[in-house]
């Protein structure tokens, strides 16, 4: 069940914190920077509150080192110390992808996935919003001070999750947030240059070992990159290097959908993007999911390229077959 933005839970919301002794602030398994701008964000808030024990976790090994830089990073632990705490979900459609048994915990689910399966005890999920983080600073600043660091994990996760602010999810509201953001204290030089300007080396080998692998279907309108296990091994790549790899083939000019396949110790991860044709829908037909315009799934066995043939064959079948739409 979705959120209406006209009447957001606040003062619910609230109440399921403030009757807490304590909470996980939990975001998804290989975190993107919404998911884990999010979380610091929640995690800054509340600290600054001074009212509740908090812990701010996530169950991958790897999280993007480029966000170093935003406050309470370094806190980010890999297991939950709270036994019975309230569970602040970030940026997840569903329960598997935290990466932990929350049986019988209370849940605030903060998402924007349009795929997101309300598994929260109160869900505030908003897909017409650019970022979960849009949702989080919405939804917490009636009741909480927002700090110049707590706006800055925010002010990422939006900067991200909108591509720079070049998504069809930019509105005029997605500025005004921003500018809230920056009138706080937000620097927006400052977190631009973390996401520009630290790219490690391995990041470079793996994108260039993705691009020779290019292949492109359907006079041009699908490209499909893939990197192997042994070409992550070779490289010294993390799941992190390898963001914004798919963005390359989708900015191909004939491009319609780009997918970018990573062979993993735990299966193969497909990240979907497009200019306007749903591919959340062919992410979920594989039991996965996202946005209209960028969506994913993980195989957790098969060939890969037998999974790159039966993608294909599906977005052929499902996603060009209505032609282009516009963003």
């Amino acid at each position: 069940m979705m959120t209406d933005s006209g009447n957001l839970p606040y003062d619910e919301a609230q109440k399921l914190i403030e009757e807490a002794d304590s909470i996980t602030i939990l975001s998804h398994l290989n975190p993107d920077p919404d998911a884990i701008g999010t979380a610091l964000g929640i995690y800054n808030i509340l600290k600054e509150s001074k009212r509740k024990r908090v812990e701010v976790v996530n169950a991958s090994n790897e999280l993007p080192r480029y966000l170093d830089f935003l406050a309470g990073f370094e806190k980010i632990k890999t297991k939950m110390e709270y036994g019975k705490s309230l569970i602040i979900a970030c940026d997840c459609a569903n329960l598997e992808r935290l990466g932990f048994d929350l049986k019988g915990r209370q849940i605030l689910n903060i998402d924007h996935h349009r795929s997101n399966e309300g598994y929260g005890t109160l869900n505030v999920v908003l897909p017409e919003y650019a970022s979960s983080s849009q949702v989080a600073f919405e939804l917490f600043k009636k009741h909480y001070a927002i700090s110049a660091k707590s706006a800055e994990c925010l002010y990422a996760a939006l900067l991200s999750d909108t591509r720079y602010f070049t998504t069809s999810s930019v509105t005029a509201r997605v500025f005004e947030v921003a500018r809230e953001m920056v009138e706080i204290g937000v620097d927006p030089a400052r977190v631009a240059y973390h996401f520009t300007q630290r790219r490690s080396l391995a990041s470079f080998r793996i994108l260039q070992r993705a691009l020779k692998s290019l292949k492109l279907y359907s006079d041009a309108r699908i490209a499909v990159l893939y990197v192997t296990k042994e070409d992550i091994a070779a490289t010294g790549a993390t799941v992190p290097d390898m963001d914004g790899i798919v963005d390359y083939a989708r900015s191909l000019a004939t491009v319609e959908v780009a997918v970018f396949l990573m062979e993993l110790k735990e299966g193969i991860r497909v990240s979907f993007r497009s200019k306007g044709i749903d591919v959340n829908v062919i992410a979920a037909d594989f039991g996965g999911g996202g946005h209209k315009v960028a969506a994913g799934v993980t195989f957790k066995a098969g060939n890969l390229q037998e999974i790159i043939d039966t993608i294909v064959l599906k977005i052929q079948e499902t996603g060009l077959k209505n032609g282009k739409e516009k963003t």
